[in-house]
């Protein structure tokens, strides 16, 4: 692992040291004036606060190298059997048996190997400075002092953690369903009745710094009129199964982009909806979305009859899944919920990452802190511009809601003709 920026490389001691020679490093906040004993006395202090570090020896002979002296408590204390399951809970918002899991899976792809100069950093940390910061959204700065690194040791942790994630993990924890026939089961017990849906929809936004390019098109305008304060974002489009697991998602398009742009420029769309995959299924969303032939969406003109009002509840039961799987994942992951130092091109695999961990979670059974559940989810949704995008899937949304109103079987069994 490269040693942080500014700082010569550490080597711990292999043996006795072979010479006597110590390097003096002069403070740079020592004063020039070298008479006088008040400022010899000035000069001492300064010497020792700078270099409150160990001198090491090298395996080659008698180089000394000066290495900062960091607090490493607070990790040895979490990483040890001391600590209790609820502290290591609330402090990586996982369980012990999943934090380890996660490191047993990531262990080939992020474990460095000792170099003469320093020992490696170990994977069970490397991990952890990770989730950490995802969990917390802590400034580096301060997750620099918890795990007794350098701050540019850590950011350079983060983002390897992360990628690491998404290439190792998310092929095999973000997919979309094989058996179709439970996922369609579980929806319809949600709606109570609307069959045949595989997954629904929801789009969420991040929010970011300014970028220092293209700023107009991640400037977020309903979030800056509901602040009062000048806002910039980019957009997480998830799909989730019956249990609130992502089985798609679309990163970082800018948050001027409505849900129905985002929508049309995602994957989804162009190799799944547009290419017939969905033929004779359901992905749910709200209005902010059109009705298309594969996805439903709920009535939203004036002076809806009463089988439109049952169903538009009915659907809710389906949108709220998604809806519930967002905000899990915003209060799971803690920088998700403020502007964050990660730079813009970094950020697609920082909320992919944080995507996959949310499934690891949600299947392990491992439920949020009650202090960290309580967060709250919003999004301004707005009615996508031209709700109706067929007539053949208008035609099957009403039969579906006159199914629902009479209580029959057929419920979702209509879809649009080819």
């Amino acid at each position: 692992m490269a040693a942080d920026k500014g700082k010569r490389p550490a080597e711990y001691p292999q043996g006795e040291p072979s010479s006597k020679r110590l390097v003096v490093v002069r403070s740079p906040t020592a004063s020039s004036n070298s008479g006088g004993s008040n400022n010899d006395g000035e000069h001492e202090a300064a010497l020792a606060e700078v270099t409150t570090a160990a001198a090491l020896v090298g395996r080659a002979g008698g180089r000394r190298l000066w290495v900062k002296a960091r607090d490493r408590k607070w990790w040895d204390h979490i990483s040890s059997p001391a600590c209790s399951e609820l502290e290591f809970r609330r402090a990586f918002r996982m369980s012990r048996s999943t934090f380890e899991a996660i490191c047993d899976a990531l262990g080939s792809a992020v474990a460095k190997e000792d170099t003469m100069l320093r020992a490696a950093i170990p994977v069970r940390q490397r991990v952890a400075v990770c989730i950490w910061r995802l969990a917390t959204g802590e400034p580096l700065r301060l997750v620099s002092k918890r795990f007794g690194l350098g701050i540019s040791t850590c950011h350079k942790l983060v983002l390897e953690g992360c990628a690491a994630i998404k290439a190792v993990l998310m092929p095999t924890t973000v997919i979309w369903p094989e058996s179709i026939d439970t996922v369609a089961s579980g929806f319809k017990l949600k709606s109570a009745g609307i069959s045949n849906v595989v997954g629904a929809m929801y789009t969420t936004h991040i929010p970011i710094i300014a970028p220092k390019s293209n700023v107009a098109a991640y400037y977020n305008r309903r979030h800056t009129d509901r602040n009062q304060k000048t806002s910039y974002s980019i957009t997480v489009q998830g799909v989730v199964d019956p249990t609130g697991a992502f089985t798609d998602v679309c990163i970082g398009w800018p948050g001027s982009m409505s849900d129905a742009d985002v929508l049309e420029r995602s994957a989804l769309y162009a190799q799944r909806g547009a290419a017939g995959l969905l033929r004779g299924q359901w992905l749910v969303g709200g209005a902010e979305y059109p009705l298309m032939d594969w996805l439903l969406t709920p009535y939203t003109h004036q002076n809806m009859t009463w089988a439109q009002h049952v169903f538009n509840e009915r659907l809710d039961g389906v949108r709220a899944v998604a809806k519930g799987a967002f905000q899990r994942l915003k209060a799971r992951w803690g920088c998700l919920q403020r502007r964050t130092e990660v730079k813009l091109q970094d950020l697609p695999v920082v909320l992919g990452a944080c995507c996959v961990l949310h499934n690891i979670c949600e299947r392990a059974g491992d439920v949020l802190d009650p202090e960290a559940a309580s967060y709250q989810l919003f999004d301004d949704e707005m009615v996508a511009d031209n709700p109706v995008r067929s007539k053949a899937a208008a035609h099957a949304r009403d039969n579906i809601a006159h199914n629902l109103l009479h209580k029959t079987d057929e419920g979702g069994a209509s879809f649009p003709s080819s």
